[in-house]
């Protein structure tokens, strides 16, 4: 598949912030509602620098894997909070360039508006390959949000700065939540169903369940 590459990968934190503001006015918050072919995408770190990163496309309806990708790589960017896509970012880009399909949906390992700068890796990487993109974190990241109830499907809102940036949400009855978060081109209505479409037996989506077992084992592919 295609990606665009829209700016050189940046070389410290002002680079990447800079990019970052230019990018953010390019989301689009509103997009289709039915996704065919899903993509989850996950790197797993090797020490504290050697990446691989993994692309897994479902078919939506039956959770069966279509294609697969792995690139391996190293993160040359420094830690730096809210800049941490920018260490992936290279390596996950490669990964997708690997496919021969290109998927409908990007379920990403991470945040999208729920963002310092509201432009996270979901975010960023729906912008280079113009895809509806969806993040799914297993962690909260910015703004405060009220504990959802105990069922599967009951929801909050994550607010930051008085903005409604995403949705902590229950995928499975007295579980942890996940904080799902607008990436690119997908209303936060269709994210959070979409998120529970794509967790039907566990916590975290389908497609990103597979994306991580593959990062992290990605012999024979």
């Amino acid at each position: 598949m295609r990606v665009d590459r829209l700016h050189p990968w940046p070389a410290d934190a002002a680079e990447a912030e800079a990019v970052q503001d230019r990018l953010r006015g390019r989301v689009e918050l509103a997009g289709p509602t039915d996704f065919p072919l899903v993509a989850g995408l996950d790197v797993h770190y090797h020490g504290d620098d050697e990446v691989t990163a993994a692309v897994v496309v479902l078919d939506a309806a039956t959770l069966e894997p279509v294609e697969r990708a792995v690139a391996h790589g190293r993160a040359a960017f420094p830690y730096v909070p809210g800049l941490f896509a920018f260490r992936e970012l290279p390596t996950l880009v490669e990964a997708l360039e690997r496919l021969a399909v290109t998927p409908d949906l990007l379920v990403c390992d991470g945040h999208g508006l729920a963002h310092p700068r509201g432009f996270g890796l979901a975010c960023h990487l729906g912008v280079l390959t113009g895809l509806p993109a969806l993040g799914v974190a297993k962690t909260p990241f910015v703004g405060e949000h009220e504990p959802p109830g105990r069922e599967r499907g009951d929801w909050t809102p994550i607010v930051h700065e008085g903005v409604t940036v995403g949705r902590a949400l229950r995928t499975r009855r007295d579980t942890k939540p996940v904080y799902v978060s607008q990436g690119h081109r997908i209303g936060l209505d269709t994210a959070t169903s979409q998120t529970l479409l794509l967790t039907p037996r566990y916590r975290l989506p389908e497609p990103v369940r597979q994306a991580d077992h593959l990062a992290r084992h990605p012999a024979g592919t």
